[in-house]
Order: structure tokens, then sequence, then C-alpha cells
């Protein structure tokens, strides 16, 4: 493919002269460290570093041709191209060099604050259930018709991405569900991409060290119901219990699910029973009425499998399929997960690192009739500050007792970090303690635990690791659980 077949639909500052539009391409990159002959590379600004400085060196390991969407330096004197945007540029550039993939795949993008894991899960499921050879791109790990993948972020860079999409076409794939993260809309990583269904789950308050305000949170998010570039979506699914996603503005060629626990919802469960085995109730979607069971438990993922139901109906599965696939996935990884080494106080592990993603996992554990809840938390650094404090107040006011640590302090004093969220535990009359040693304090809250209790260690759930200031150590919560409850002497199907 020469460079003019690539930039075909890319908005360029200057038109391709005839003679560099000829030139041929043999691929694309945006890392120079992984350019060979033949390849075209971009150049655009990230979070660490400005990608021109990378310039010269994709020139000297045969790049064609670098591409930016800013002036080239004066000191570089190889071929550049500009347009207008430069992801933007990249992702048309990808799916033109890849054939369009996504228009011959079905894609299913889930975005919104909480739930997109657990609900990308359930949906994957169901189209599994119904015979689809499938994509699962997400926070915890990717898969691609069968295999399973590292995941560097929730939504890979589009040149990624398109690689993807084209790779799982070639083995026969039918469709993608994908969580789309408002990072990833912000800086056009799912530019240009046709989906058949868009998710929205809820929106509260995260990530606004990045947007600024929750208006420009929302924003990002409705790029993807807009059509990101793409056409809008065939069908949106949207929580009708949700204020923001009742602002969301969808487009008249769009159909619309609304899911919810409410009368207005047109896809809502009926008759909701649940504990430790997990959820049953009925679903009724206009005039039909099918049964779901799944091993998830609390109300939460009722609004989760909703959503998944609605994605399956979207695509015109049989409700009976849709319940099959729902009941097959047995957990997701991080998310309400337990540990569980005979014990007689049970032990979960949960994702929950906003405040009211920290109300809906206590929620869940009160719903299982503890005698007291224990919250073990810590707040990111190098992340909005200002939601440390609410997160404090919402583990204060909902637990037994609160144990406050760290969770990946990043460049930042953890110290500092946790006395921002000690501000929100003091507006509550709750005994806690703080111990900035995350495996010390999973040791405490264990050893605090008594019959009959539901200790909550959130943050982290499926992370394997702890970021500090100048390295990365392996940590995950529950190996470390595991270990602490095993040093207790307790070992799953015998007594202590």
């Amino acid at each position: 493919m020469n460079l003019g077949q690539i930039f075909s639909g890319v908005e360029l500052v200057e038109p391709l002269a005839e003679d560099l539009a000829q030139i041929p391409v043999s691929g694309l990159e945006y890392d120079s460290r992984r350019v060979v002959p033949g390849a075209l590379f971009f150049a655009f600004p990230g979070a660490k570093a400005d990608g021109r400085g990378f310039a010269a060196d994709a020139i000297a390991r045969g790049a064609v041709a670098v591409v930016s969407e800013s002036d080239r330096p004066p000191d570089f004197a190889g071929r550049w191209i500009r347009v207008r945007h430069g992801r933007e540029g990249l992702s048309l550039a990808a799916r033109n060099f890849y054939g369009k993939p996504d228009e011959h795949l079905q894609l299913t993008g889930i975005t919104g604050t909480n739930g997109k894991t657990t609900t990308a899960y359930l949906a994957d499921s169901v189209l599994r259930a119904a015979g689809g050879t499938t994509a699962l791109l997400g926070t915890i790990e990717y898969h691609l018709a069968g295999r399973v993948l590292k995941a560097v972020n929730t939504t890979p860079e589009s040149l990624d991405l398109v690689r993807l999409f084209s790779e799982l076409r070639a083995a026969g794939g039918s469709h993608v569900t994908m969580e789309v993260s408002s990072h990833a809309l912000a800086l056009r990583r799912v530019y240009g991409l046709r989906f058949h269904t868009a998710v929205f789950t809820n929106l509260t308050r995260d990530h606004l060290d990045f947007h600024g305000t929750m208006e420009q949170y929302f924003a990002a998010k409705q790029i993807l119901f807009d059509g990101a570039g793409g056409p809008p979506p065939h069908f949106a699914v949207l929580n009708r219990d949700d204020e923001w996603a009742r602002r969301m503005k969808i487009d008249s060629a769009t159909e619309t699910i609304w899911y919810g626990l409410g009368q207005n919802a047109t896809l809502r469960p009926r008759h909701i029973s649940g504990g430790f085995q997990g959820l049953r109730f009925e679903v009724q979607f206009r005039k039909l009425r099918f049964d779901i069971q799944s091993p998830l438990i609390g109300k939460i993922n009722v609004y989760n499998i909703l959503a998944a139901c609605g994605a399956g109906l979207s695509y015109g599965i049989s409700p009976e399929t849709i319940a099959r696939g729902i009941a097959a996935l047995p957990a997701v990884p991080g998310r309400f997960e337990r540990v569980d080494e005979g014990q007689p106080f049970t032990v979960v592990v949960d994702y929950a690192h906003t405040d009211d993603a920290l109300r809906n996992v206590i929620a869940v554990a009160r719903g299982l009739d503890p005698k007291r809840v224990i919250t073990l938390f810590g707040c990111g650094g190098d992340r909005d500050r200002t939601k440390r404090p609410l997160m404090g107040q919402a583990a204060a006011e909902a637990s037994d007792l609160v144990i406050l640590t760290s969770d990946n302090p990043r460049s930042e004093d953890p110290i500092a970090i946790m006395n921002d969220a000690l501000v929100g535990i003091r507006r509550v009359d709750v005994p806690y303690i703080i111990e900035p040693d995350r495996a010390t304090a999973i040791h405490r809250a264990l050893g605090e635990a008594r019959e009959g209790d539901i200790v909550i260690l959130a943050g982290k759930g499926h992370e394997t690791y702890q970021v500090l200031k100048d390295r990365t150590i392996d940590f995950d919560d529950r190996k470390v659980a595991r270990e602490v409850l095993q040093g207790y002497g307790y070992r799953k199907g015998e007594q202590p």
C-alpha cells in the first residue's frame, strides 16, 4: 500500500505531492523502537514525551516519513507529513492500511465510570454462547479468539486496536466487545470506528485530574454515542436510573434500549433474589419475559447483567441464549472476588477506587447480612485529589471499621495521600486504623475479622503490582490475603 492510499480520508495540512503519494509503506508505528525499513512513523504528543523527539531515530531505522500534527523541527531533514489531528490521522490511516476490519466485525463499546469491565465480560459471554468468535478488550486483559493477551491500556491505541481487529477477522472472528474509556474517547483512540452497539453504565466522579470537570468528563462519553468520528451506533443501551444517561444525546438513526430497575426502563428485572450463591430474577423487555441466573453477587450486578442483556438483544440473540451466556460467567477477576481459605469470615477483593464504587461494593456486602463490614482502601497518587476525602467519607459511612492504606502512590508521598482521605473518614464517628504499608494493612484487617464479618480489600482488584515513586513492585491483594490467612492456620477444606 502506498502513502496516497493510506492517507485516503485523512485531513492533511498540505496535499501529498504525486511522487510522495506513490511511495510504498510496509507498516505503521507510533513507537520509534518498533520501526522497521519501509514503515510510516506517527509522532504525536504523549503524556510524558513529544513524539517529535523520536522522529530522527525513526528515520534512522528506515521510516519512509514522519507524520505529525506539529511543525517539522528545524533540524529534521527527512520527509515530514502534517495532518490536522495526529491521533485521528493515525486511526484513519490504520483502518486504511488493514482494510477497515471494523466494518467486517460487530463492535460493542461499553463506557461509563463503574461496571464497564463486568458488563463487557457478560456481553462477551452472551456473544460466545450465541456461537460468536470474539474479542474482549478491557482493563484486566484482552481475549482474542480464545487467546489471552496482556492489557496495556483499558482501550488500546487506535493502531493496536485495528491490528487486533485484523487478527480477529483473520481468525474468522465475528464480534468485539470493548471497554471504551473517557481517555480513549478524548484522545481519539477509537476515531472512525464503526460501532454496532454503544452501552452507557453510569457516570460518577472520577478522572477529573484529566478532564477537569464532570461536564467535560460527560462530554468525552458523549463522543461514543455521536459516532466517535464514524457513523452513530445502530443501538444505544442506556441506564435509565442514571441522571447523566438521561442527558445523553442520541442520534435519530440510533435505536435506544433503556435498562434499569424502575418502571420507566424498557428492559428491567422482576422478582430479584440473591445471596452468596448469586442472583436470580426475571427480565422484562417489551413483550419478552425470560429468567436469569448468575453466579455474580449484589444489586449492582443486576445493572451489569441488564446492560449485557441489552447488548445481546441489540444483536437479535434469543432470550434463551442470553440467559445461557449470563449463567456461564462464574466471576470477573478482582470484582467482588472471594479469597477463601476456609476462614469463618468472608474476604473479598474489589477494584472499587471511587467514592461511588466504594458505596456500591459495601452495599453488596451489607446485602449478605454480615455481622460487620471491615473496609480497607487507599487512594491513587498523581490522580484527582478532590475525590480522596469523598472516598474516605464513603468508606466510613458504610463500614464498621476502616483500614486506610496505600494504593499506587506513584510520585506522591503516601502519608500525604492518606491525610487527604482521612479528612473524609473523620467526618464520621467510626473506628479506623491507619497503616501505610499495604501488606501490613491487609494483615491487620484480617486479624480484626471475626466469624460472620466481611472484609473488603478495595482499590486494586485484579492488579498484580504496586506503583511506588521509584519503582513498581509485585503486589496482589488476593495473593497477600491468601498468605495471611494461611499464616493464621486456615487452609481451604481444613479446620484451623
